[in-house]
């Protein structure tokens, strides 16, 4: 996993945004949560996580999207007791579940036909409409297909080999227009888990969704 700070100036509290798959830090480093230290982590090649810092911040606060959901269900319990808010953005703690995530025929689908023409659309069907998508082009991140398919195959494997997740999400957002991981799917998923759950009209990349978790609802805090 790798795991950059974007804001880093010793304030007591901490943001741990764990992005999706095919990720880095592009589309989230211009986001300044105030009066709050902001980490990014991606890339789930492996889930180890360096945890040094838990011990600095007075209180910690975690948003998972996409793959990220999944990631921080395994690994959001090495962050101590610190932990405020965990707030989940169209994702679910199951990757390849036909009832709770990623139907499995989709999800091995995308792996197997990886390349850049179908990376670009699917980055595509993660927006809205062409306007969110040319802006999202701005920021797209910068990694190679390979090491995507790399993530994408490994994602699958851990899973397969780990426990089910405990870990307790305090909300989950579910949009309403997401065409990467079916919207009934996702509530099917926090239904179980007994998880407040607040649906949403948008796509799976909704940047007002990051603006407010990753920025403004921070301001007044």
């Amino acid at each position: 996993m790798k795991q950059v700070y974007i804001v880093e100036e010793n304030y007591p509290r901490l943001l741990v945004f764990f992005a999706g798959w095919a990720c880095d830090e592009t589309p989230f480093r211009h986001y300044r949560p105030q009066g709050t230290d902001y980490l990014v982590c991606y890339d789930y090649r492996t889930l180890d996580m360096d945890t040094d810092f838990v011990n600095r911040y007075d209180e910690i606060h975690v948003v998972g999207w996409s793959m990220g959901v999944w990631a921080a269900s395994h690994v959001g319990s090495r962050l101590g007791g610190n932990v405020r808010t965990r707030v989940a953005l169209n994702g679910t703690p199951f990757p390849i579940d036909g009832r709770r995530g990623i139907p499995p025929a989709t999800y091995w689908g995308t792996l197997e036909g990886l390349c850049g023409a179908s990376l670009h659309k699917f980055l595509r069907r993660m927006c809205a409409d062409s306007a969110a998508f040319r802006a999202f082009l701005d920021i797209t991140p910068r990694r190679p297909v390979e090491e995507l398919r790399e993530e994408l195959a490994s994602i699958a494997k851990q899973d397969a080999s780990l426990p089910a997740p405990r870990w307790n999400w305090t909300e989950a957002v579910v949009g309403t227009d997401d065409r990467i991981i079916p919207p009934a799917n996702q509530s099917a998923a926090w239904r179980e888990a007994g998880t407040s759950v607040r649906e949403v009209p948008c796509a799976h990349y909704h940047e007002p969704m990051f603006h407010h978790y990753l920025q403004a609802r921070w301001t007044n805090d």
